[in-house]
């Protein structure tokens, strides 16, 4: 349903998108990730038909963007992320006029628009004007124009933007029907929605895409293991961890510090086992004090990959030369004699090196021909220095 080939989009110097490929087939719900200024809204804009792009294509239902614009923005339902609405019309007049746009008849338009205000539950708003409705609001009447003429395609950006808790729960439903006759792509920076209603998620760094596919794709790529913590007291920790590792499901047994009389293990595992652990701990007599499980989450995925937070830190080798001056090691007598002392106590304390004093420059001598420096009797023949003693 959504083709993209090597779209690149550059101004000027900056390339806002670089070399992006993928395919989304009908019926699918993606996820677009990304930073402020990693390229999504360019490419939601180029998908749209919004932006022309440098190079690449971009394919709707079979129809390119940009050679079949018109029969491409048929299939499209767009959702900017500022809502480009006419605040003085009212709901339903702002719905007309758009199904007047699209071309539908007057019946069908009726019964869309019906529709599409129960959808977003804005049925009892119809007759507000725009301009008078919340940020949240008018985020939803947004996504009515978008679903109006029933599009095989719906582009969101940030489509929860402005709205309530209760409102967002309703909006992630909402998509989630959808996708049942739509093929969705959501950009949002909340990543637990998401993580909630995305099948598969697409991650830009930089303009380009650093990684695509389920979240449980990515964490098995970006291998973010989810693992037991286990927190019990036992007599012997070392045939405790043995044990643990002869669960089904079991990857690996880490052994943690003493904490107190207890010991801690992480148990590497795909599955919650949580249950397999406690019955165990209970049949040997362990005294547990935690017993939890840690999943991978895409946050930390989208983290690694976008902040570049595993990334080392570059450092200077240790003979590498240092910029500046080099620390001396002077040694300075404290103030304070040290306890149970009652000399001072000579400390050697890294400090700056004096700077070399600079040799003293001859005074500068010149001319002056203003008679009104340093008085009108000054002789006029004789040199004057720059300090404003005559010479």
């Amino acid at each position: 349903m959504i083709t993209v080939s090597n779209l690149t989009r550059s101004f000027g110097t900056f390339t806002a998108v670089d070399d992006l490929s993928f395919h989304l087939d009908k019926g699918e719900v993606a996820g677009f990730l990304g930073v402020n200024g990693a390229g999504k809204t360019t490419t939601m804009r180029m998908l749209t038909g919004f932006l022309p792009a440098t190079r690449g294509s971009v394919q709707i239902a079979g129809f390119d963007v940009m050679r079949q614009s018109l029969e491409a923005r048929k299939h499209i339902g767009y959702l900017p992320e500022g809502v480009p609405l006419y605040g003085e019309h009212r709901l339903r007049e702002m719905l007309e006029f758009q199904a007047r746009l699209h071309g539908l008849p007057r019946k069908t338009a009726n019964q869309r628009i019906a529709e599409v205000l129960d959808r977003v539950e804005l049925s009892d708003r119809a007759e507000h004007l725009i301009g008078k409705l919340s940020k949240g609001l008018r985020q939803r009447a947004g996504l009515a124009v978008a679903l109006l003429p029933s599009p095989d395609v719906l582009i969101l950006d940030e489509p929860t933007s402005g709205l309530d808790p209760i409102q967002r729960m309703s909006v992630r439903k909402l998509i989630s029907e959808l996708a049942v006759e739509h093929t969705v792509l959501v950009s949002s920076h909340i990543l637990p929605e998401i993580e909630a209603v995305c099948r598969r998620v697409i991650i830009l760094h930089k303009g380009r895409m650093a990684a695509s596919g389920t979240p449980e794709e990515l964490m098995r790529e970006f291998k973010r293991e989810s693992a037991v913590t286990l927190e019990a007291f036992m007599p012997d920790p070392t045939d405790a961890a043995r044990l643990l590792a002869t669960l089904p499901g079991v990857e690996r047994v880490d052994q943690g510090e003493r904490l107190g009389i207890h010991t801690a293990f992480k148990v590497h595992c795909d599955e919650d086992l949580r249950e397999d652990v406690g019955a165990l701990a209970a049949a040997k007599g362990w005294a547990i004090r935690e017993l939890s499980f840690e999943k991978p989450s895409l946050e930390r995925i989208f983290a690694r990959i976008a902040f570049e937070v595993d990334s080392p830190e570059e450092t200077a080798p240790a003979d590498a030369p240092t910029t500046g001056a080099p620390m001396a090691s002077t040694p300075i007598l404290s103030e304070l004699p040290i306890a149970g002392s009652a000399a001072p106590v000579e400390l050697n304390v890294m400090t700056e090196p004096t700077a070399p004093t600079a040799p003293t420059e001859p005074t500068k001598i010149v001319y002056n021909l203003n008679p009104f420096d340093q008085g009108r009797d000054r002789d006029l023949g004789k040199p004057k220095s720059t300090g404003g003693d005559d010479a």
